[in-house]
């Protein structure tokens, strides 16, 4: 019996060498490509995007109650859920007008921070965006209104076009986009 566990560990040791002799290696391991992600949208014609961590939901243009005495950007307050959030033109907020496009393409990007929630009405949105770290840079050709350049943290870049980082969470943080009510002057002269 001694006899044939030798001869079975000698068959099982000239396999493993045949297997290694004829073995293929494992694949040289790329370097990892790192990405950046965000949620795709548009506004008066320009890509944007927003760190997926700042928004906490996209819908479609809800209905809305018109609010009195606020700014002409805040369209009105919608029930989401249970939850009253703000609805604001992006684009009016930004003096460009009321936002374009056709009414059933127009988004709204729910931002949530802390007990603060607010709608962002944009023209369209394109959904999850992935770009790669290193197409990130801080300057970009693209033409940004004034009214936007210190909420634009640069672009990233993909198909020889421009993607504009938006940071959302420092237009929360804005005092000019807390304060919506309309100052004592302008309710006493309507």
């Amino acid at each position: 019996m001694c006899s044939d566990v030798v001869d079975s560990f000698k068959a099982l040791s000239d396999l493993a060498k045949k297997s290694t002799k004829h073995s293929v290696g494992l694949p040289a391991q790329d370097e990892a490509i790192e990405y950046w992600n965000g949620i795709g949208f548009s506004l008066a014609g320009l890509q944007f995007v927003a760190a997926m961590g700042t928004v906490a939901e996209l819908l479609h243009a809800p209905k809305y109650t018109i609010v009195p005495g606020v700014q002409s950007w805040v369209l009105g307050v919608s029930n989401i859920r249970g939850r009253l959030i703000p609805i604001i033109d992006l684009a009016r907020y930004f003096g460009l007008g009321a936002s374009a496009g056709r009414n059933r393409d127009k988004r709204v990007l729910v931002l949530e921070q802390g007990d603060y929630l607010s709608g962002l009405l944009v023209d369209s949105v394109q959904g999850m965006q992935h770009f790669e770290s290193e197409s990130f840079k801080t300057e970009t050709q693209v033409q940004v209104p004034n009214s936007m350049l210190k909420f634009i943290d640069g672009a990233y870049q993909r198909n020889s076009e421009d993607w504009l980082v938006f940071d959302a969470k420092r237009l929360m943080n804005n005092d000019n986009f807390i304060n919506v009510a309309l100052s004592n002057n302008a309710l006493t002269e309507k």
